[in-house]
């Protein structure tokens, strides 16, 4: 991410000394900033593929298969994200908002009958003119351990990559290598694998690693054939009450994500009350300050129906040089959580008396 930034760093002090004497230069130069979009999807400067959300406390099932069905419910979560606001591209007078934005949706649920949990991931990672969508579907066997659960669990899915050329301006539209770019787009299969365990109340933490397989996106012969770079995680959270006042309870959570070609820690620290109302910190290494909030507006409401809903928001000072020189404004992230139950009754076996059939 640091060789990414350099490069624009540089690209923008090049671009300065030229544009008041060639206009068409102003082309080049969104063209340029989408190059280095690519690079940041692609890994071409070794920067990781996957996208990042704040709250990442809430979103285990997305990054480890593990996890799917931990809960003695089914559990939905729905995140969506704006990073780097203000970061867009003009030529022309026409501005187009070229920044990260993310949406994800994920679904988990313990079944007994195969002694583990089914998970669904599906999300749409917009990067530029770049969008990735994905759909994934998990299974965890679960097995008791230590007055805790272990879930093991393997996700595989399809991964669809699209590039967009029809918003580009090309100094020659006659370019041979750009003849018929309209949309360019491939689908490739991949797999996760996954350790999750939870004791309830007291902690959890997980290991996990997603595409696995490193499968390559293929273009026409005239671009680029990008490569997924397998990612690992870990995480680990704790749950502390405070002694002298049990309506608080402090929860630091640790999630640490590497391609092996870069490493980013966050570190989270949660306060909540009477487990209702959370807020706190996060800390992401080389990239922002978040501040998080949030609420379960109806615990001890009396509707037993809306108690588990959780709606939380974040927002991210950026610390890096996208900062720094006025490119981003911070990021937005809004989430929410929803855990129910399905009750299915049995009706006691009946008997006739066979002298009265």
């Amino acid at each position: 991410m640091n060789k990414v930034l350099l490069i624009s760093k540089n690209l923008r002090y090049f671009m300065h000394f030229f544009e008041e004497s060639q206009p068409k230069l102003l082309i080049m130069r969104k063209n340029l900033l989408f190059l280095i979009l690519l690079f940041l999807g692609f890994g071409a400067a070794h920067a990781q593929q996957d996208a990042q959300f704040s709250q990442n406390m809430f979103n285990q099932m997305a990054i480890n298969p593990g996890y799917a069905g931990s809960h003695d419910a089914i559990c939905a979560t729905a995140l969506f994200r704006q990073q780097w606001l203000g970061f867009t591209e003009t030529v022309y007078d026409h501005e187009n908002n070229v920044a990260p934005q993310t949406m994800l949706f994920s679904l988990h649920s313990n079944v007994d009958a195969i002694h583990g949990g089914l998970g669904l991931v599906v999300y749409k990672d917009k990067l530029g003119y770049e969008d990735n969508i994905a759909v994934k579907f998990g299974y965890a066997f679960r097995m008791p351990i230590q007055g805790g659960t272990l879930g093991i669990g393997v996700m595989g899915g399809f991964l669809n990559k699209k590039i967009d050329f029809n918003n580009f301006v090309y100094i020659d539209p006659n370019d041979p290598l750009l003849t018929g770019a309209n949309n360019e787009s491939d689908m490739v299969f991949d797999l996760s694998f996954g350790a999750y365990y939870n004791k309830p109340g007291v902690f959890y933490a997980g290991l996990s690693s997603n595409q696995l397989m490193q499968s390559q996106t293929t273009f026409s012969s005239h671009f680029a054939s990008p490569q997924l770079r397998r990612h690992y995680y870990l995480t680990g959270g704790y749950q502390w009450q405070l002694p002298n006042n049990p309506q608080f309870e402090l929860r630091p959570s640790l999630f640490v994500k590497s391609d092996l070609a870069s490493t980013q820690f966050d570190v989270n620290a949660l306060m909540y009350y009477d487990n209702q109302f959370w807020g706190g910190l996060s800390y992401r290494t080389t990239d922002a300050v978040a501040i998080l909030l949030g609420a379960s507006p109806f615990v001890n409401s009396g509707n037993r129906s809306l108690e588990s809903l959780g709606i939380g928001y974040s927002y991210d000072v950026t610390t890096s040089a996208m900062g720094a020189n006025g490119r981003s404004s911070g990021s937005h992230e809004v989430m929410l959580n929803y855990c129910f139950k399905i009750v299915i009754t049995i009706p006691p076996d009946s008997y006739r008396n066979v002298r009265f059939l």
